[in-house]
């Protein structure tokens, strides 16, 4: 592949992640807004239904081996367990005790856990400009939640719910590693709905044993939430994401999974006229400049 082909594939990794994150910018918002309407479990498992009834025309258009579990079921299995299973219900939980601010802190970590895993597990060592890149996402994140001010940052409060964010987290960080391995033999769309498939029973399991506890509560406000929720971060951001994966690794995806706050607060600004300060510019300049520097260079840069 020459230069110029490598650096046009790195930058339709770099719009496909970004799309992916810009997907899921309101999912969190979206989350805590639904959380006296719905059971975590019962959420995802919509979700996932919706989706995969959607994607699986896709399925049956490529060749019979991605169709099948295959040699890498295990790494499957890995992905429905953390991206399908364990990541979504973890963060839809969380809302339910915390906030959308403590979630995107702690979300900033990722790309961190991302670049250890990927070393442990799949041989995949995050180079220098990934873990600088994700640092100064991380800086980016903490800046842009506490709006440059100490005395916010120190003034947020934490609680168990916290803790689930922090598992939310790990969860990504593996379905990510996962995703890279998987997809290393076979397209986005079918890793996406294989891995989809697999997690699903125990999703439908949970929402079963859930909605006798959680009865879901359905209004038109609702059911639209659910709608954009099951259609743009579930099928847009999972496969722009796992497309994103396969073309610039785990480490340089995880580079830019920083944008989501930055992207939220941008949302947000649109959707509900929220101000941006000069500290939004800055912070999330600094993000992106972390998930551009991140994902540029060489292998061992």
């Amino acid at each position: 592949m020459s230069p110029a082909d490598a650096w046009r594939v790195k930058l339709w990794g770099v719009v496909l992640v970004n799309l992916a994150t810009l997907a899921w910018a309101s999912n969190a918002v979206l989350g805590r807004f639904l959380r006296d309407d719905i059971g975590p479990l019962t959420l995802a498992a919509l979700r996932f239904c919706l989706a995969t009834a959607l994607l699986l025309p896709l399925l049956r258009g490529l060749a019979p081996a991605e169709r099948r579990p295959g040699a890498d079921r295990w790494w499957l299995v890995g992905m429905a367990l953390s991206g399908v299973v364990g990541f979504s219900p973890l963060l839809y939980w969380g809302l339910h005790h915390s906030t959308a601010v403590n979630s995107s802190l702690i979300q900033g970590f990722s790309p961190l856990i991302t670049g250890l895993l990927a070393g442990w597990l799949i041989s995949e060592p995050v180079s220098r400009r990934q873990t600088v890149g994700a640092a100064l996402g991380l800086v980016g994140v903490v800046g842009l939640i506490c709006r440059g001010s100490l005395d916010y940052l120190l003034s947020l409060s934490f609680n168990p719910g916290d803790l689930i964010f922090l598992l939310a987290a790990v969860n990504w960080a593996v379905y990510s590693v996962c995703a890279r391995r998987v997809m290393r033999g076979r397209s986005a769309v079918a890793a996406t709905v294989v891995s989809n498939l697999l997690g699903l029973p125990l999703l439908l399991l949970g929402a079963a044993i859930e909605l006798p506890h959680a009865p879901l509560n359905l209004n038109p406000t609702t059911i639209l939430a659910i709608a954009h929720i099951c259609l743009v971060p579930t099928i847009l951001g999972y496969w722009s994401w796992n497309r994103a994966v396969q073309t610039l690794g785990a480490g340089g995806a995880m580079a830019f999974y920083n944008t989501l706050p930055l992207y939220g607060a941008l949302l947000g600004a649109l959707a509900l006229g929220e101000s941006l300060g000069p500290s939004t510019l800055v912070f999330g300049g600094l993000i992106l400049a972390g998930g551009v520097w991140g994902t540029t260079g060489g292998a061992r840069n």
